[in-house]
Protein backbone atom coordinates (compact mmCIF):
# COMPACT_ATOMS: atom_id res chain seq x y z
CA UNK A 1 0.00 0.00 0.00
CA UNK A 2 1.15 3.67 -0.75
CA UNK A 3 1.82 6.06 2.32
CA UNK A 4 -0.96 7.84 2.54
CA UNK A 5 -0.22 11.37 3.76
CA UNK A 6 -2.98 13.45 5.28
CA UNK A 7 -2.84 17.47 4.99
CA UNK A 8 -5.52 19.01 7.44
CA UNK A 9 -5.88 21.56 10.05
CA UNK A 10 -7.76 21.16 13.29
CA UNK A 11 -10.85 23.78 12.74
CA UNK A 12 -11.90 22.25 8.87
CA UNK A 13 -13.78 19.44 7.30
CA UNK A 14 -10.69 17.69 7.96
CA UNK A 15 -11.87 16.14 11.22
CA UNK A 16 -14.58 14.55 8.82
CA UNK A 17 -11.49 12.88 6.73
CA UNK A 18 -9.74 12.17 10.06
CA UNK A 19 -12.60 10.07 11.12
CA UNK A 20 -12.49 8.44 8.09
CA UNK A 21 -8.63 7.22 8.32
CA UNK A 22 -9.26 6.29 11.49
CA UNK A 23 -12.16 4.57 10.66
CA UNK A 24 -9.83 2.58 8.31
CA UNK A 25 -7.29 1.63 10.62
CA UNK A 26 -4.92 2.33 7.54
CA UNK A 27 -1.74 4.04 8.35
CA UNK A 28 -1.13 7.99 7.20
CA UNK A 29 1.23 10.57 8.05
CA UNK A 30 -0.36 13.72 9.11
CA UNK A 31 1.12 17.37 7.32
CA UNK A 32 -1.00 20.40 9.80
CA UNK A 33 -1.25 23.65 7.49
CA UNK A 34 -2.38 27.21 8.40
CA UNK A 35 -5.10 29.28 7.21
CA UNK A 36 -3.90 31.92 5.32
CA UNK A 37 0.09 30.99 4.97
CA UNK A 38 1.17 27.51 4.26
CA UNK A 39 -2.11 26.87 3.01
CA UNK A 40 -1.21 29.30 0.42
CA UNK A 41 2.05 28.67 0.32
CA UNK A 42 3.69 27.17 -3.17
CA UNK A 43 4.68 23.99 -1.93
CA UNK A 44 0.78 22.99 -1.07
CA UNK A 45 -0.47 24.82 -3.94
CA UNK A 46 1.06 22.35 -5.81
CA UNK A 47 -0.97 19.22 -4.22
CA UNK A 48 -3.99 21.78 -4.10
CA UNK A 49 -3.96 24.18 -6.00
CA UNK A 50 -7.28 26.01 -4.11
CA UNK A 51 -5.05 26.06 -0.59
CA UNK A 52 -7.43 24.18 1.17
CA UNK A 53 -8.04 21.23 3.24
CA UNK A 54 -8.22 18.36 3.90
CA UNK A 55 -6.10 16.87 1.52
CA UNK A 56 -4.91 13.14 0.80
CA UNK A 57 -2.05 12.23 -1.09
CA UNK A 58 -1.77 8.36 -1.97
CA UNK A 59 1.16 7.18 -3.43
CA UNK A 60 1.43 10.01 -7.06
CA UNK A 61 -2.20 11.08 -6.17
CA UNK A 62 -4.23 13.37 -4.90
CA UNK A 63 -7.36 13.21 -3.36
CA UNK A 64 -8.61 16.46 -2.33
CA UNK A 65 -13.07 17.06 -1.59
CA UNK A 66 -13.61 15.93 1.78
CA UNK A 67 -16.84 13.58 -0.05
CA UNK A 68 -14.04 12.01 -2.53
CA UNK A 69 -11.33 11.74 -0.08
CA UNK A 70 -14.15 9.42 2.08
CA UNK A 71 -15.44 7.46 -0.41
CA UNK A 72 -11.86 6.55 -2.06
CA UNK A 73 -10.60 5.49 2.01
CA UNK A 74 -13.71 3.13 1.27
CA UNK A 75 -12.58 1.54 -1.05
CA UNK A 76 -9.13 0.76 0.39
CA UNK A 77 -10.72 -1.09 3.06
CA UNK A 78 -13.10 -3.36 1.74
CA UNK A 79 -13.36 -6.19 4.50
CA UNK A 80 -14.62 -3.48 6.71
CA UNK A 81 -17.41 -3.34 4.36
CA UNK A 82 -18.09 0.73 4.67
CA UNK A 83 -19.41 1.13 1.39
CA UNK A 84 -21.51 -1.89 -0.07
CA UNK A 85 -20.56 -4.30 -3.05
CA UNK A 86 -19.81 -2.13 -6.36
CA UNK A 87 -22.46 -2.71 -8.93
CA UNK A 88 -25.08 -2.81 -6.29
CA UNK A 89 -27.75 -0.55 -6.19
CA UNK A 90 -27.37 -0.37 -2.34
CA UNK A 91 -23.42 1.38 -3.54
CA UNK A 92 -25.66 3.88 -5.54
CA UNK A 93 -27.35 5.10 -2.53
CA UNK A 94 -24.33 5.40 -0.24
CA UNK A 95 -23.10 7.91 -2.95
CA UNK A 96 -26.53 9.21 -2.83
CA UNK A 97 -26.62 9.85 0.50
CA UNK A 98 -22.66 11.01 0.85
CA UNK A 99 -23.27 13.75 -2.01
CA UNK A 100 -26.46 14.78 -0.79
CA UNK A 101 -24.53 15.71 2.85
CA UNK A 102 -21.16 17.30 1.32
CA UNK A 103 -23.63 18.88 -1.66
CA UNK A 104 -26.99 20.45 -0.60
CA UNK A 105 -26.81 19.79 2.57
CA UNK A 106 -23.96 21.55 3.65
CA UNK A 107 -24.44 24.58 0.43
CA UNK A 108 -27.45 25.83 1.98
CA UNK A 109 -26.19 26.19 5.61
CA UNK A 110 -23.15 27.63 4.05
CA UNK A 111 -25.89 30.12 2.07
CA UNK A 112 -28.43 30.79 4.37
CA UNK A 113 -25.48 31.95 7.09
CA UNK A 114 -24.48 34.64 4.59
CA UNK A 115 -27.98 35.94 3.32
CA UNK A 116 -27.14 34.68 -0.35
CA UNK A 117 -29.85 31.87 -0.63
CA UNK A 118 -30.21 31.06 -4.48
CA UNK A 119 -33.57 30.55 -5.99
CA UNK A 120 -34.74 27.36 -5.25
CA UNK A 121 -35.35 26.55 -9.22
CA UNK A 122 -31.71 27.42 -9.13
CA UNK A 123 -29.95 26.08 -6.18
CA UNK A 124 -28.88 22.19 -5.86
CA UNK A 125 -30.22 22.52 -2.32
CA UNK A 126 -34.00 23.85 -3.57
CA UNK A 127 -35.29 25.32 -0.45
CA UNK A 128 -35.53 24.19 3.11
CA UNK A 129 -38.41 22.72 3.70
CA UNK A 130 -37.79 20.52 1.04
CA UNK A 131 -34.67 19.47 2.31
CA UNK A 132 -35.05 19.22 5.77
CA UNK A 133 -38.12 16.66 4.57
CA UNK A 134 -35.65 14.76 2.56
CA UNK A 135 -33.29 14.66 5.15
CA UNK A 136 -35.99 13.66 7.93
CA UNK A 137 -37.17 11.10 5.80
CA UNK A 138 -34.01 9.54 5.31
CA UNK A 139 -32.87 9.19 8.70
CA UNK A 140 -36.41 8.34 10.58
CA UNK A 141 -36.47 5.28 12.58
CA UNK A 142 -33.57 4.23 10.70
CA UNK A 143 -29.91 3.93 12.47
CA UNK A 144 -28.07 3.44 9.28
CA UNK A 145 -28.63 5.01 5.64
CA UNK A 146 -27.95 2.05 3.98
CA UNK A 147 -28.99 -1.43 4.80
CA UNK A 148 -28.51 -2.77 8.36
CA UNK A 149 -24.69 -1.90 8.68
CA UNK A 150 -22.71 1.12 9.28
CA UNK A 151 -21.19 2.62 6.28
CA UNK A 152 -19.23 5.72 5.07
CA UNK A 153 -22.52 7.48 4.38
CA UNK A 154 -23.33 7.31 8.20
CA UNK A 155 -19.78 8.42 8.83
CA UNK A 156 -20.43 11.81 6.75
CA UNK A 157 -24.24 12.31 7.68
CA UNK A 158 -23.36 12.46 11.18
CA UNK A 159 -20.00 14.20 11.16
CA UNK A 160 -22.00 16.80 9.46
CA UNK A 161 -25.40 16.72 11.54
CA UNK A 162 -23.10 16.59 14.71
CA UNK A 163 -20.81 19.78 13.69
CA UNK A 164 -23.76 21.93 12.52
CA UNK A 165 -26.22 21.39 15.65
CA UNK A 166 -23.55 21.90 17.93
CA UNK A 167 -22.66 25.52 16.37
CA UNK A 168 -26.41 26.08 16.13
CA UNK A 169 -26.90 26.10 12.53
CA UNK A 170 -29.31 23.05 12.16
CA UNK A 171 -32.11 22.19 13.89
CA UNK A 172 -31.72 19.82 16.82
CA UNK A 173 -34.48 17.59 16.16
CA UNK A 174 -35.24 14.53 18.07
CA UNK A 175 -34.13 12.43 14.86
CA UNK A 176 -31.44 14.33 14.23
CA UNK A 177 -30.06 13.98 17.48
CA UNK A 178 -30.23 10.45 17.92
CA UNK A 179 -29.11 9.13 14.56
CA UNK A 180 -26.28 11.29 15.04
CA UNK A 181 -25.36 10.27 18.38
CA UNK A 182 -25.10 6.72 18.05
CA UNK A 183 -22.21 7.14 15.41
CA UNK A 184 -20.43 9.66 17.07
CA UNK A 185 -20.00 7.47 19.73
CA UNK A 186 -17.49 5.03 17.62
CA UNK A 187 -13.77 4.37 18.92
CA UNK A 188 -12.86 5.93 15.43
CA UNK A 189 -14.72 9.04 15.97
CA UNK A 190 -13.60 9.49 19.13
CA UNK A 191 -9.78 8.57 18.43
CA UNK A 192 -10.46 11.03 15.66
CA UNK A 193 -11.66 14.20 17.84
CA UNK A 194 -9.08 13.24 20.71
CA UNK A 195 -6.35 13.90 18.10
CA UNK A 196 -7.82 17.29 16.81
CA UNK A 197 -8.68 18.40 19.88
CA UNK A 198 -5.10 17.87 20.96
CA UNK A 199 -3.85 19.97 18.21
CA UNK A 200 -6.15 22.97 18.98
CA UNK A 201 -4.88 22.54 22.61
CA UNK A 202 -1.26 22.69 21.72
CA UNK A 203 -1.79 25.84 19.42
CA UNK A 204 -3.53 27.32 21.65
CA UNK A 205 -0.69 27.03 24.43
CA UNK A 206 2.29 27.72 21.68
CA UNK A 207 -0.07 31.29 21.11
Amino acid sequence: MHTLVFYTHPFSRGRVARWMLEETGLPYEEVILDYGTTMKAPGYLAINPMGKVPALRHGDSVVTENAAICLHLAEQVPDQHLLPPPGSPARGECYRWVLFAAGPLESFISARRHGALAPAREAGYGNEADLMRTLEGALAGRRYLVGDRFSVADLYMAAVLGYYMRIGELESRPVFEAYAAAHLQRPAAQRANARDDALVAERAESA
